[in-house]
């Protein structure tokens, strides 16, 4: 059981919901994304998403695409990022999800990248623009280093479709709340719900929530019927504006404190 399962299994029993953190590797600096990841952890994340960045982040809106334009401005690489997951692994055992895009992964080639992520630390991947029937290359590598192959499922998704992704699928299903990128909306709570019945017809994977949640009043309503909920967008905004002024962290961990409190709200209601 990797320590994605063992996570929100633990959470499961407990009745507790799943807080999924998601920040741009490299931004501002990787130096910051080593103290954001053991500090994050210690705030109350239960799994943390990692981003790297990309030229053309197409499922992103304008926070994280120009996330990823700061970081690549860096000198941020896939190689960076898996170094800065490797160095921070005896400070933190918080399971580790690397979000991106294929080409990165496909330059470094699979079975290297396979190898040297599950050396770093990395419990999953979600490869956002690789869908199932192009997926077996990579995960002909993956699959036997036991890292978890999370897949996205969309408001627009049918039934069938969701079964055959949720049979290739370990870990949890990540439902996209609303169309479009990320940060640009918020989610329709009474939709998701309907959603997520129809999802669970299909498979028993956790399934956590993402797009469009940025207040703990959201990530609270949401959670009450959900695995999880995602934090993206608006906590890299928040990294990004208090970065300058030096209190990027500690702003981090206060916002995620109040997303957690809200979701233990959810647990009691």
């Amino acid at each position: 059981m990797s320590r994605i399962e063992k996570k929100l299994e633990v959470l499961k029993r407990s009745g507790e919901k799943a807080l999924v953190a998601f920040v741009v590797a490299g931004d501002p600096d990787l130096e910051t994304t080593a103290e954001l990841i053991v500090a994050l952890d210690g705030a109350g994340v239960d799994i943390l998403e990692i981003g790297v960045p990309f030229s053309d982040p197409t499922a992103d809106g304008v926070t994280i695409q120009e996330a990823s334009q700061r970081a690549l401005k860096q000198g941020t690489t896939l190689p960076a990022v898996l170094e800065v997951i490797r160095s921070v692994r005896e400070r933190t055992d918080i399971p580790i999800v690397l979000f991106g895009y294929y080409n990165p992964i496909f330059a470094f080639g699979n079975e290297a990248f396979a190898r040297e992520a599950k050396a770093a630390g990395v419990d999953g991947l979600l490869v956002v623009d690789l869908p199932p029937e192009e997926s077996l290359e990579l995960r002909r590598h993956t699959d036997r280093k036991g890292l978890d192959f999370i897949s996205l499922v969309a408001p627009t998704t049918p039934d069938g479709r969701i079964g055959e992704i949720a049979r290739n699928s370990s870990g949890f299903l990540y439902y996209i709340s609303m169309t479009g990128v990320t940060g640009t909306g918020k989610p329709d709570a009474s939709q998701v719900k309907r959603d997520l019945e129809r999802i669970r017809k299909e498979t028993a994977l956790p399934v956590v929530v993402g797009f469009g949640i940025s207040t703990p009043g959201q990530a609270g309503e949401i959670a009450s019927f959900a695995d999880g909920v995602v934090v993206g967008s608006a906590l890299v905004r928040l990294i990004h504006e208090e970065a300058g002024r030096g209190h990027g962290v500690e702003k981090a961990c206060e916002y995620i404190g109040l997303l957690k409190k809200a979701l233990g709200l959810s647990k009691k209601a």
